[in-house]
């Protein structure tokens, strides 16, 4: 059998220290197949090689945490009643580059399986997606092929995507990302493991047959995308959402019978990641033999069918004796079901074809935590970091007139970080197959209620890129602030967190520096907020030869928990004459705000200003608001700063609104337009006006009264209009549709 070369290590992305590590262990030389699964074992993205030392640093406990990151496919976190919620979020961003319709339609399959790979149903999915400039043939290419990829395998799979998070920026022009979150519920006595032990128990194949569709896909995710990445589109997945469907409904009716060890999707490196990680978990080791692999093409070779990430596939190690119950079931779905394999005391995986031995390979020594690389990068503060915080808000000529106010109004209601998103979600059911209280009722994370209970899990998906970039410890603690105050707003409790850290080469020093200070802002965010980190995934490398790496994007998915209905709180303005107030202080600042960014035409600026003590605080007192029934209305103020939040709640009641500043020392770009942290519009009732009132003076929360809700349909600011409901709608609504010629 061909044996290799550091040269040949080399083609398959592995460094010369790595293939002498692997001869070490072997204590050979590998051969071909051999090197290709240590290729991909060893990847960043299935390996964390550049991240793990990290990664290990952030809060991973809580009295309701049932699985930590690490130990299975996904997060579970216990809701009580015997329940547990399943949730996650991954990257498909690669792909997505590429094929955008098959490389979303695959990464929400993928997140999907990890999902019921726990023995969890699926019952909401979220997305989060970054596209470059909207007025490029590309990007318009790249963000209806991921639209309709989402859209179609979703609405197929039937399962209801509720919500998500749509920006552009240049940065972005040739690396999309696309990160796409499922969550799912479980008895808690019924949770599934990804393990497999007990010598002679069998492992089999079920779902799909393999084919050469996503040979080194975890390669391929581990490297840049340049100008030869087009010829690597094999190495992109193909998605069929009915087979999944028919995947998933089997795979919990084999669960139900408890007569299987051990599950674990095929997703990244396919047959080679779930036989060793599996293997790894329960110490012991498998023969597989590659022949009885139901494949789609003739002649694939050992390394083609351990590195296929042929898409709707799962390893099964079924306890011995009880596979005939077990292949009863697949064949009923009309799916695959076969017997590939055994269970050995060697701790090693030894792979046949044709009663030939193509690779001997130590389970341990492939996975993270065994003999995977750990690897200390070195990291630079960059030059922009100090420059950006010279920004003086001084030096920005404030607008000081209702033409100019009305002006900047006008252009962030119809610029495509801020318009509605209507094109998009209208293209995915939210409703299919469950209880999406959220869709009628806007509130600003997503209500999905748990069917034959009285529990609602409340879920988001948030980060804004470009205050990450501005400050990467300070953009991360605000994307997980941002995500519990969306869950507050909405009436939820948040519980814990997933993520997506999507960031450029981690060899570049300057793009580590951006990663380890988005851990630390998120280290100390979480453990602020009590939500722990269940898992999710890293995807460095996006980044392309032409125009260097993305804005780092560490997508913070949520999970918050409500129970009933009683504090369920929308965003809308409800009667004309309620009270519009401000929970939070008004700041003079107007730093990485899309009005300064995208308005005025200045990138260089910190993060806006936050302080995570004061927004600890102002969710707590919001949360009592909501439990004591004081407010009609809570949306947070974020992108477009209080204008936006404003136009938002006003459209969504058909209403108009009156408001001032009450503040002299606060210019009026920053009370309108600015991004400061830590705000909550919300609106009250004129009969609870002395009980919110109080109640705010009593716990010493900043609040700022701002005006009234109007029955004319004219937004009213300091007496002069800014806009009418009408023509904000046309903007506001119109926007997207116009710039994608759709």
């Amino acid at each position: 059998m061909e044996l290799t070369t550091v040269e040949t290590a080399k083609k398959l992305k592995l460094l010369p220290e790595e293939f002498a590590k692997i001869k070490e262990i072997l204590g050979r030389t590998p051969n071909f197949t051999e090197l290709s699964i240590f290729s991909v074992m060893w990847s960043e993205h299935c390996s964390y090689k550049n991240s793990i030392v990290w990664l290990k640093t952030l809060p991973k406990d809580s009295p309701r945490m049932l699985v930590k990151a690490g130990e299975e496919n996904a997060g579970l976190v216990d809701i009580g009643d015997g329940l547990a919620c399943s949730f996650k979020i991954e990257s498909h961003n690669h792909p997505s580059a590429l094929e955008p319709y098959q490389g979303a339609a695959t990464g929400v399959g993928g997140i999907n399986r990890d999902i019921f790979t726990m023995g969890a149903r699926p019952i909401a999915l979220l997305n989060s997606l970054r596209f470059g400039n909207p007025e490029l043939a590309k990007t318009k290419w790249l963000m209806k092929g991921v639209v309709k990829g989402i859209g179609d395998y979703g609405n197929c799979f039937g399962i209801p995507t509720v919500g998500g998070e749509v920006y552009f920026d240049n940065s972005f022009n040739i690396n999309p990302l696309v990160n796409a979150f499922s969550a799912g519920i479980v008895r808690s006595d019924r949770i599934a493991k990804a393990t497999s032990y007990g010598i002679g128990n069998k492992v089999f194949i079920v779902g799909s047959a393999t084919g050469k569709d996503g040979i080194h896909g975890a390669t391929f995710a581990s490297e840049d995308i340049t100008a030869e990445s087009a010829s690597k589109l094999p190495a992109v997945q193909v998605g069929d959402p009915f087979q999944e469907k028919l995947l998933l409904e089997a795979t919990l009716e084999a669960l139900a019978t408890d007569a299987i060890i051990g599950i674990q999707d095929m997703g990244a490196a396919g047959i080679i990641c779930s036989t060793s990680e599996m293997s790894a978990k329960g110490e012991h080791g498998m023969e597989i033999w590659l022949d009885k692999v139901p494949c789609r093409q003739d002649n694939m070779q050992p390394f083609e069918i351990l590195l296929s990430e042929s898409q709707e596939r799962m390893l099964l190690v079924v306890k011995n004796g009880r596979e005939d119950e077990i292949i009863r079931i697949f064949d009923k779905w009309d799916l695959n079901c076969s017997q590939i394999g055994v269970v050995t005391d060697s701790k090693r995986l030894l792979f046949y074809q044709n009663n030939e031995l193509v690779a001997d390979v130590p389970a341990n020594d492939l996975v993270l935590g065994g003999g995977a690389p750990v690897y200390h990068r070195e990291y630079v503060e960059p030059a922009y970091y100090q420059n950006y915080k010279k920004f003086s808000i001084a030096a920005v000529t404030e607008p000081k007139s209702g033409s100019d106010w009305s002006k900047i109004a006008h252009f962030l209601l119809k610029h495509p970080n801020i318009a509605s998103r209507q094109w998009i979600y209208e293209q995915y059911d939210s409703m299919v197959g469950t209880a999406n209280c959220s869709t009628n009722a806007p509130s600003d994370a997503a209500v999905v209620n748990v069917k034959g209970t009285n529990k609602n899990i409340v879920i988001t998906t948030d980060c804004n890129s470009r205050y990450v970039h501005a400050d990467p410890e300070q953009g991360c603690a605000i994307a997980v602030a941002e995500a519990a105050r969306n869950i507050v707003c909405s009436g939820g409790m948040p519980v814990a967190i997933t993520n997506c850290l999507n960031f450029g080469n981690p060899y570049n020093k300057e793009v580590y520096w951006q990663f380890v200070g988005a851990i630390k802002g998120m280290k100390k965010a979480c453990e602020k907020f009590g939500t722990p980190v269940t898992g999710g995934n890293v995807s460095f490398y996006n980044q392309s030869s032409d125009e260097g790496p993305v804005f780092p994007t560490p997508t913070i998915g949520m999970l918050g928990l409500m129970e009933g209905f009683k504090n369920h709180t929308t965003l809308n303005f409800k009667n004309p004459g309620d009270l519009i107030y401000m929970v939070g202080a008004s700041q003079n600042c107007i730093a990485s705000s899309e009005y300064l960014y995208s308005y005025k035409g200045i990138a260089a600026s910190p993060a806006p200003h936050f302080e995570l003590d004061a927004e600890f605080a102002m969710q707590q007192n919001l949360a009592a608001c909501i439990e004591n029934g004081l407010l009609h209305s809570a949306h947070d103020v974020s992108d477009g700063g209080l204008f936006i939040a404003l136009a938002e709640s006003a459209m969504a009641g058909s209403v108009g609104f009156k408001v001032s500043k009450q503040r002299a020392d606060i210019r009026h770009d920053a009370f309108l337009f600015g991004e400061a942290q830590s705000r909550v519009l919300v609106s009250v009732s004129p009969a609870q006006k002395a009980n919110f009132e109080s109640f705010m003076a009593q716990k010493q929360q900043a609040t700022e009264f701002l005006g009234e809700v109007t029955a004319t349909t004219h937004w009213i600011y300091e007496e002069e209009i800014l806009c009418n409901l009408e023509s904000a709608q046309v903007l506001y609504y119109g926007a997207l549709p116009a710039l994608l010629n759709v």
